[in-house]
């Protein structure tokens, strides 16, 4: 038993040693904003405060012109509904967990990397403590679409800055509320700007 441990193990650092000697990892973090676009359908209009919040991801090249990545990212906003009934607030953390493929482009201009990117996820809104004035309101998760643009910029062989921009696609939240409900699909922008570390 403590042989084939030892083999695993072995394997593992001898897996994660040639990965990182080709540099072909990379972990990012970046702050971001969160602008979602207005809906309105079955009598309601829905509204989100824009905010900001951050991003951490871990993207793993496949080779010089494709990468596969997976992000994490957190917000805290207030949806707002308006119909002939009066509005309701429901403030809500949005945690957006995603992959996506990277394509990068071509680009003759030492240090600078754009790429443009595609993939799905999903964004989970969870009411926070101070829900507003829509009782009731409950966690929800909706599926989303994701598309997006940026580039890095080369500082050092293991340090890049990035910026960039993602588009999510959903259908727009209602807590699990018929009086919320608008059946219809929105979009949030997502500038972001950050740092890279690739190994």
């Amino acid at each position: 038993m403590h042989r084939l441990l030892f083999i695993i193990a072995a394997i593992v650092t001898l897996s994660v040693g040639s990965i990182a000697q080709e540099g072909r990892s990379e972990i990012s973090l970046e702050g971001n904003g969160f602008y979602t676009k207005d809906s309105n359908g079955r009598g309601n209009s829905q509204r989100s405060t824009d905010t900001g919040g951050f991003t951490v991801g871990y993207r793993y090249h496949l080779n010089r012109w494709l990468a596969a990545e997976g992000n994490y990212g957190f917000d805290r906003n207030t949806q707002e509904y308006f119909s002939g009934f009066g509005e309701s607030r429901v403030q809500t953390n949005v945690h957006a967990l995603t992959g996506d493929l990277v394509v990068k482009l071509p680009l003759p201009i030492p240090r600078i990397s754009p790429y443009a990117l595609a993939g799905g996820g999903g964004l989970i809104f969870d009411p926070t403590s101070n829900i507003g004035s829509a009782p009731g309101a409950t966690t929800q998760g909706k599926g989303a679409f994701l598309y997006g643009v940026g580039a890095d910029y080369a500082l050092t062989h293991h340090f890049s800055l990035r910026a960039e921009y993602r588009g999510f696609v959903y259908k727009a939240p209602d807590f699990g509320l018929a009086s919320l409900r608008t059946d219809s699909w929105t979009h949030t922008a997502q500038p972001a700007a950050g740092i890279v570390f690739r190994f």
